[in-house]
């Protein structure tokens, strides 16, 4: 989801693109990359370019036209299905399909994708944010 934020005008850059090209990167972001991934948030002009700018190495995506970073631990790539206006003048949430996926190699073990390998980051609202860094497991009832 997107939301309108006092220092920009109207729609994110991140919904527009979305609108424009069908197509939209999700990476995953580790605690290791907190800096660079809050200096490519900023209230940059719509024609800067957020990977250049943060010093953020970039691959191109497989199968939909658009970057992922280069390093993440994991990139989803989707394709939009559906954007839906919520109140207020900019606050969208963006529906899409996963079609692509990277997992970095270090994060795999035996076949499976392993978040104890690095720390996530979850946005939490306005300026906060959590690290995963305890991590369990539940089987459910009948397993």
């Amino acid at each position: 989801s997107t939301s309108a934020k006092p220092d920009r005008d109207g729609t994110k850059d991140s919904v527009a693109n979305i609108r424009d090209t069908g197509v939209f990167c999700v990476n995953v972001v580790e605690f290791a990359a907190r800096d660079v991934m809050n200096a490519s948030s900023g209230p940059l002009p719509r024609e800067v370019d957020e990977f250049d700018h943060a010093g953020i190495a970039r691959a191109d995506c497989a199968i939909i036209a658009a970057s992922r970073v280069a390093d993440a631990p994991a990139a989803l790539e989707c394709e939009m299905r559906q954007i839906i206006q919520l109140d207020g003048a900019a606050n969208f949430i963006v529906v899409g399909e996963v079609v692509g996926v990277h997992l970095r190699d270090d994060c795999m073990v035996d076949g499976q994708f392993d978040i104890t390998r690095f720390q996530p980051l979850a946005r939490c609202g306005y300026r906060d944010y959590a690290v995963v860094r305890d991590v369990f497991s539940l089987s459910r009832p009948g397993e």
